[in-house]
């Protein structure tokens, strides 16, 4: 999540002992920790009412089946792909673009050799607890802020974002590419609902592939960023509705309108703060989010996807939560996480698994 990081516009939020609290992964590397999936702190300005709102529906029935462990793989797609990685550090390339960034959970020594690094467009420095937000050093040449990528055949912007991120999280190809399969494949329009949507990438997906969505992020310059991708892609005329809204507040307007869903995705923050104050915490707020989810979800809903990043627990924190959310409604949750396969400098030479985060899916079967 998005969570995700400090996205565009993103306010310095503070946790609950009022220390600073910012992506861990926006400064240099800190001393790498073996961790699940824990890549992304979320800072972003999620939020909801301080106050339950509602309590949490009973349910009945039988859990779904489960599928667990699932390994989602990406090795890359498009215009992205994971080149090496070691040292608390990954090497990316985007486009025309050689970047490098921090990652705590490369606790590996870098397969190819130093001159490779250092043949690089970009790279990512500084220390956000110590220097605010951080740097990008261009050693070749300055670079301009943004620069055109594509994804699944949708064009959006790069950007050098000063919490290090690039206004995409790639790893999320593999839901993107499950969402435009049952989109295509389904028959019928399918409504998609995608919550804190950062860039709106997921989106324009959804929309090209004949969805009608639902964007939903609480950062009007997300927003702003989401539109400049659908108007790069010439995507205006898409049905995309684009909601600058705290997606709790949202979902639980819709849930008392009687809206439905057929696709909902969700990649919530581990904590945030909101514009009027609002605060959000992953492992307090999730159950009832997924719990308000389960109430708008059409009777013929495709499924329900949940990314987690940044969190100290097991996978099976959220795919136990999920079932007990499902329960009685049948079909199938599975659960894992989400990886990136090295891909070397040629993109198809095939190295290391990086995790990323952590998922959990609900399918009807």
């Amino acid at each position: 999540m998005k969570q995700r990081e400090g996205r565009p516009g993103q306010k310095k939020t503070s946790g609950p002992s009022g220390e600073s609290r910012r992506d861990d992964r926006a400064g240099r590397p800190p001393k790498p920790v073996a961790r699940p999936a824990a890549t992304r702190e979320a800072v972003r300005e999620a939020a909801v009412p301080a106050a339950v709102v509602r309590p949490l529906m009973t349910r009945s029935g039988e859990r779904p089946t489960e599928r667990v462990p699932v390994i989602l793989e990406s090795l890359g797609a498009g215009d992205f792909h994971l080149i090496d990685s070691g040292n608390g550090e990954k090497l990316e390339q985007y486009g025309p673009y050689r970047i490098i960034r921090p990652e705590a959970q490369a606790l590996w020594r870098p397969s190819l050799p130093a001159h490779i690094w250092e043949k690089v467009d970009a790279a990512f420095t500084g220390d956000t607890d110590e220097e605010g937000t951080g740097r990008w050093r261009f050693p070749k040449e300055a670079l301009g802020e943004t620069w055109p990528l594509n994804l699944l055949g949708v064009d959006f912007l790069g950007r050098f974002t000063s919490f290090r991120h690039v206004g995409v999280f790639p790893e999320q190809i593999v839901h993107w590419s499950w969402m435009k399969d049952q989109v295509e494949k389904a028959g019928r329009p399918l409504k998609v609902l995608n919550l804190f949507g950062y860039t709106g990438v997921a989106s324009l997906v959804a929309a090209a592939a004949g969805a009608e969505v639902t964007h939903v992020d609480a950062s009007k310059k997300a927003i702003g960023w989401a539109r400049e991708n659908q108007a790069l892609g010439r995507m205006e005329k898409l049905p995309i509705r684009w909601i600058c809204e705290d997606a709790m507040k949202f979902i639980l307007r819709e849930e008392r309108r009687g809206s439905q869903y057929d696709i909902i995705l969700t990649d919530p923050p581990k904590f945030g703060r909101g514009p009027n104050g609002e605060v959000w915490h992953l492992f307090e707020h999730l159950p009832l989010m997924l719990d308000v989810c389960r109430e708008i979800l059409s009777p013929k809903a495709v499924g329900l996807v949940l990314t987690a990043y940044s969190i100290r627990a097991s996978f099976y924190s959220i795919h136990e939560l999920m079932r007990e959310t499902m329960r009685g409604a049948g079909g199938v949750v599975e659960s894992g996480e989400l990886v990136i396969r090295e891909a070397g400098t040629d993109g198809k030479t095939q190295g290391r698994a990086l995790s990323t985060s952590l998922f959990s899916r609900w399918v009807p079967k």
